[in-house]
């Protein structure tokens, strides 16, 4: 187990039009908005990316039979946010959605460098299935005369998620509760498969 010291959160604008430009020029609007407060907030764009884009036809569906008709257009574009200060999470989401920002998709805490914890869960798997073949030895009444090979199998880090639905604007000087976040901490697992020589 260790404690995370980075998050990733994706924050996104979907805008609707009547037709592609219509939706796409929209969505650049207020997009801009959302990344004009998330530079202001996070002292430049370093930690920002665009992750995924898109305008896509929303269709009607007529009656059975009748060919689809295309009821207007929506524009998507989502934003990767990297915050080092978890304390800020919370606090980016709200500004965002408040600038217009009408989508969370993911949250996901990380370690910026895994490779300690990892070695550590190595060592231990290690330790746990030399123990094992020991145990093994022993109850057939027989030791381990060597470790003829040991080998790493895969191993995973668990990251906690959040979404949540944005907000509606406070209406006028009213204000609204703060989002609360656990960060929790992260296990880094890994798998080790020793075999070994028993005998006499």
């Amino acid at each position: 187990m260790a404690k995370p010291d980075q998050a990733v959160v994706e924050i996104g604008v979907i805008s609707q039009g009547a037709t592609a430009v219509a939706a796409a020029a929209q969505n650049a609007k207020q997009t801009d908005v959302v990344l004009a407060d998330l530079s202001s907030a996070l002292g430049g764009t370093t930690k920002l990316k665009t992750t995924s884009y898109s305008v896509q036809p929303n269709y009607r569906y007529p009656k059975p039979g009748a060919a689809l008709e295309i009821a207007g257009y929506t524009a998507t574009n989502v934003l990767e946010v990297k915050l080092d200060d978890l304390v800020q999470v919370g606090k980016v989401i709200d500004g965002a959605t408040h600038s217009g920002a009408n989508v969370i998709r993911k949250l996901e805490y990380k370690l910026k460098d895994p490779s300690a914890v990892r070695g550590e869960a190595l060592r231990k798997a290690a330790e746990q299935a030399k123990a094992s073949v020991e145990a093994i030895a022993l109850g057939l009444g027989l030791r381990v005369v060597r470790v003829l090979s040991a080998e790493e199998v895969t191993s995973e880090e668990g990251f906690g998620s959040y979404k949540k639905a944005p907000p509606p604007p406070p209406p006028g000087g009213t204000t609204t509760p703060a989002t609360q976040l656990e960060v929790g901490a992260i296990e880094v697992g890994a798998s080790v498969i020793v075999r070994a020589e028993i005998g006499q």
